[in-house]
């Protein structure tokens, strides 16, 4: 059994596969931030296939479903190692509109366990509730994935709804998804373009350090 096995197991979608060698590798003292390390790369590869058309929707669904019974399993050890303070805390979701959350998936576990407090809002959020949940959890970053060109318009909102609630100077706006860029970041007025899943901790750290 090994990690390489285990990166088979999420590109084919084999949820329940995933699992067992997920605990396996675990009770065999696999460090879990090396297995968090190996299935961003195995993510990132069946991203790479989606946008090449060697596989399509389905398929990239059940890796994410596979994904995501992985991370199931990985994130009590995650915690227990821990201990650390928080970088900062981050509301992440998908905006109104979208159900494509692999990427926003990896994207959280990238920031926990580099050192973020980070809610998940899941995906198809109204931007209104983005503003609602910072203001609750007391958030430095509002983090917003668009994977369609029809819902990017939605972070646009998100930043309109914190302006006129008089807050948006509170908050660090971080964009993403595949159709936005850092022309959008621009034109629409957000802080930061986290361009990919593994560079969020460093671009989310230093965004804060230059405040």
């Amino acid at each position: 059994m090994s990690m390489e096995q285990l990166s088979a197991h999420v590109e084919a979608g084999e949820a329940e596969e995933t699992r067992l060698l997920t605990e396996k590798l675990l009770k065999e003292g696999a460090d879990p931030l090396v297995l968090i390390e190996e299935l961003t790369k195995t993510m990132a590869h069946v991203g790479d296939l989606f946008a090449k058309l060697d596989i399509f929707l389905p398929e990239i669904m059940m890796s994410g479903e596979a994904l995501t019974e992985a991370v199931n399993v990985l994130t009590p050890h995650l915690e227990a190692s821990g201990g650390r303070q928080s970088k900062g805390k981050v509301i992440l979701g998908v905006v109104k509109g979208d159900l494509h959350e692999i990427g926003k998936n990896i994207v959280k576990l990238i920031l926990e366990t580099n050192g973020f407090t980070v809610k998940d809002l899941g995906y198809d959020v109204d931007p209104l509730v983005f503003a609602k949940e910072a203001e609750e959890m007391g958030a430095d970053f509002i983090a917003s994935s668009s994977l369609m060109t029809t819902t990017m318009p939605r972070q646009l909102e998100i930043i309109e709804i914190l302006k006129a609630k008089g807050i948006r100077d509170k908050y660090k706006v971080v964009i993403g998804g595949a159709p936005t860029s850092q022309l959008w970041a621009d034109k629409i007025g957000a802080d930061l373009f986290c361009y990919d899943a593994k560079s969020a901790p460093e671009l989310f750290s230093a965004l804060l350090a230059d405040n």
